[in-house]
């Protein structure tokens, strides 16, 4: 017989409060079209901390502080889906083929120094900022001349420390080439890869919200991809203030390719659907 937990599921009603929690904490939108999959992932919550019932667990939720680490493992309940390296293959294509040949260019024309920084925002497990690296190690020149930041940023505490020990399944990096897996990866635990230092050197992870502005800036390429389709006009517009002031005149910003972020752009220059040129 299934336990009394397994067989709830939210109300309306307490759809409309979580869903309002949510949103002051995160900026991002539950629509009432997704009360079975909240109710799935509250589910997950009440076996994971013994917690009879969704009004107990919406209590403890609006009790605890911020910080809490009850209030990460929700928000990743909520946020998490499937990342893996070189997802969107275009844009790699793009960035390693185009963009770093651009940048080297310039460099040897004396028109910029030999420094290069990234955001990659709502990192998830660093698969994306990972990739970045793979890109920069394989596709420019004497990288090794070269001040290269990675920085990686993400709402939850956990995620983020995940991608700090930058280790993937088989299925997160089924999409890497063999020849980089073998120069820049080292099988570990049977079915896991490891980044190597080569990697690694340039990568660091912290826990933000896009809500919030970031310290660290500016920024040359900036990838916010599949995080706008979640956020009303709201939310997207307090997001995207924040973005636009990391990345620098003239710099890149890589989204997903309907992220419904139109008016917001209008000081951007389209490229591609996921691909905006910042005017100086």
């Amino acid at each position: 017989m299934a336990s009394p937990t397994m067989m709830q599921t939210v109300t309306d009603e307490q759809l409309g409060r979580f869903a309002t929690l949510i949103y002051k904490r995160t900026g991002i939108v539950v629509a009432p079209q997704k009360k079975t999959l909240l109710s799935n992932r509250l589910r997950r919550r009440l076996r994971a901390t013994g917690i009879a019932t969704f009004d107990d667990y919406f209590k403890t939720l609006t009790t605890i502080p911020a910080d809490h680490s009850e209030w990460d493992a929700f928000l990743q309940e909520i946020t998490t889906h499937e990342t893996y390296l070189y997802r969107d293959k275009s844009q790699w294509d793009w960035f390693r083929d185009v963009y770093l040949a651009e940048v080297q260019a310039q460099s040897r024309r004396g028109e910029r120094k030999k420094a290069l920084r990234v955001w990659s925002a709502a990192c998830s497990t660093g698969d994306e900022a990972c990739t970045i690296a793979c890109c920069i190690a394989d596709g420019l020149t004497n990288n090794e001349q070269w001040k290269i930041d990675i920085v990686g940023t993400d709402i939850g505490i956990d995620a983020v420390e995940q991608a700090r020990q930058a280790k993937f399944g088989q299925r997160a990096i089924r999409l890497v080439p063999d020849g980089l897996r073998r120069r820049f990866f080292t099988a570990v635990d049977g079915d896991h890869w490891e980044a190597k230092p080569a990697l690694t050197r340039w990568m660091s992870f912290s826990q933000h919200n896009l809500l919030d502005p970031l310290r660290q800036m500016p920024f040359d390429v900036v990838f916010v991809k599949n995080v706008f389709i979640y956020f009303d006009a709201d939310s997207k517009k307090r997001a995207f203030r924040n973005i636009d002031a990391a990345l620098r005149p003239g710099g890149m910003l890589v989204t997903g390719p309907a992220e419904g972020m139109g008016e917001l752009l209008r000081d951007y220059q389209r490229l591609h659907p996921w691909l905006h040129v910042k005017q100086k």
